[in-house]
């Protein structure tokens, strides 16, 4: 079945299954019957005159130029013309199609006053994998992501570029082996195909459905080396934690507790610290402020990818034209910046404890850096490294975006989102972390076949998928090549998918 696109349900779970699946999509028949009733109404106020901005004015500074009846024709491809100006490698498929998916679901709204053929053109682009070449940057993220927008709607015109059964073809060209018609653009319909934060917005939502999962992966790395480093289980309790209130932190806690059920540390007969260091106890605390601030994202992210980001605005019940800003990305850039920056914090953490783990002085008897022999071979040593340098770079980047702002067009645009800075460094972030948490999974798989007890079912698992992947390290080797397939194995999420085949979903 299709996934419909009617304005008002669509969730990161089907953005990512259409960018990434290459799920099918229908714009619903309601929506289409608005776009239709919106554009009647435009072109009834085209015809009499009425200014309308963008559609019969000039754009930006230019606002208050009023164009005439064959400037208003040719208006919207110049529009789309001088947007085009990013700059950069063209931003990965799935981002383009999420980002087109959004901009549908914007028209199904039918408060844009496109003409239907522009939606349903972009329907059958993402239906028949049609996919603009899009530069990574020059958005800034306020009057919507224009330049990145406007290089996907020279496609409307048969102009650009697009990518189309793996080749990178003229878009005409791309359009026509794909039997698509080319609506060309009237009056507003280029400003309709680029006035919002559909890229920014796009990419923020695949993140967050990454990022969810790389906070669950978090959970039970953080358990294997609770394990390892027999940690005091009492931190987990949830009754602590319901104590304060904190959703995140109960439901951290929950998941720790399900990954080493079963272990020999649950039954209080081995030895442990009356008091672990906060690397280990206030796991529950730290992963689950992440996830309520990863939860706030994706409820913001959420609501704007079911909004109507444009400008002007119409209302046919009231046969009413509204100038506004709904464009502007900064519901969604401040949101995701404490997202981004709630990961690095969670690395953070996660290399507190691969720095105990590794610690002769506060590993409870484990071998120097997990070697077999220290001294004489290094063992995880350099591992440590390797993390360290990927959090520096993780700090650099969770600078806000979204207090950037650098004025542009002569003024007018004097406040903007930056949403798109955030976008890319917020990649860049969940890259970095995948290394980071694959090396104290690594470490930690490696603790604990040092340990003579049972871990829990979930550790064991975890542990075993990890050994698929990378061998346990006996004697010093070349590390790169298991530093890099341990980010792979984070990235696939197929240590998320193992564990809950033993442990149930983790929350």
């Amino acid at each position: 079945m299709p996934i419909m696109l009617d304005g008002s349900s669509l969730t990161i779970e089907k953005l990512a299954a259409i960018a990434r699946e290459n799920e099918k999509v229908e714009l619903a028949p309601a929506a289409l019957e608005r776009i239709k009733v919106c554009r009647a109404m435009l072109e009834e106020k085209l015809a009499a005159k009425e200014i309308m901005y963008g559609t019969n004015t000039g754009i930006g500074e230019f606002s208050e130029k009023v164009l005439n009846d064959d400037q208003v024709k040719e208006f919207q491809k110049y529009l789309i013309y001088n947007h085009a100006a990013g700059i950069g490698e063209p931003l990965p498929i799935e981002h383009v199609r999420a980002a087109l998916a959004g901009r549908i679901n914007v028209h199904a709204h039918g408060n844009s006053g496109c003409r239907p053929e522009i939606t349903l053109t972009l329907v059958e682009m993402l239906n028949k994998g049609v996919t603009p070449v899009v530069c990574t940057k020059g958005s800034v993220g306020a009057s919507g992501d224009l330049a990145p927008m406007a290089q996907a709607a020279l496609l409307l015109m048969g102009e650009g570029e697009a990518l189309f059964n793996g080749e990178r073809l003229p878009g005409h060209e791309a359009m026509r082996r794909a039997g698509i018609p080319i609506p060309g653009l009237q009056a507003r319909d280029g400003l309709a195909a680029i006035n919002g934060s559909n890229v920014l917005t796009a990419m923020s939502a695949l993140q967050l459905f990454d990022f969810e999962r790389f906070i669950k992966q978090a959970e039970i790395a953080a358990a294997m080396t609770i394990e390892a480093l027999l940690g005091n289980l009492k931190p987990y309790n949830t009754k602590l934690h319901e104590l304060r209130g904190f959703r995140g932190a109960i439901t951290s806690a929950q998941n720790i507790m399900k990954v080493v059920a079963g272990s020999d540390l649950t039954t209080g007969k081995m030895k442990t610290k009356v008091q672990d260091a906060y690397s280990m106890r206030s796991t529950p605390q730290v992963i689950g402020a992440a996830r309520d601030a990863v939860a706030y994202a994706r409820s913001q992210v959420e609501i704007e990818l079911n909004g109507v980001g444009d400008n002007p605005i119409f209302i046919p019940e009231d046969k009413l034209t509204l100038t506004g800003a709904n464009f502007q990305g900064s519901p969604v850039s401040l949101p995701m910046d404490m997202a981004g920056a709630a990961i690095t914090m969670v690395c953070v953490l996660s290399e507190r404890r691969l720095n105990r783990l590794t610690n002769p002085a506060l590993s409870q008897g484990l071998p120097d850096f997990l070697a077999h022999e220290p001294g004489f071979y290094s063992g995880l040593m350099l591992s440590q490294y390797t993390a360290d340098h990927l959090i520096v770079e993780q700090r650099i980047l969770s600078a806000p975006a979204s207090i950037q702002s650098i004025p542009a067009a002569a003024d007018q645009e004097d406040f903007v989102s930056m949403g798109m800075n955030t976008a890319l460094k917020n990649g860049q972030i969940l890259d970095n972390a995948y290394g980071v948490l694959g090396i104290e999974f690594m470490a930690a798989a490696q603790a604990l076949d040092f340990r003579e007890f049972t871990p829990g079912k979930g550790s064991l698992k975890a542990r075993e998928v990890i050994r698929r992947h990378v061998a346990h390290l006996h004697i010093d080797r070349p590390l790169y090549n298991d530093h890099n397939a341990m980010k792979a194995l984070v990235k696939s999420g197929e240590i998320l998918e193992e564990v809950e085949k033993v442990t149930g979903k983790l929350g």
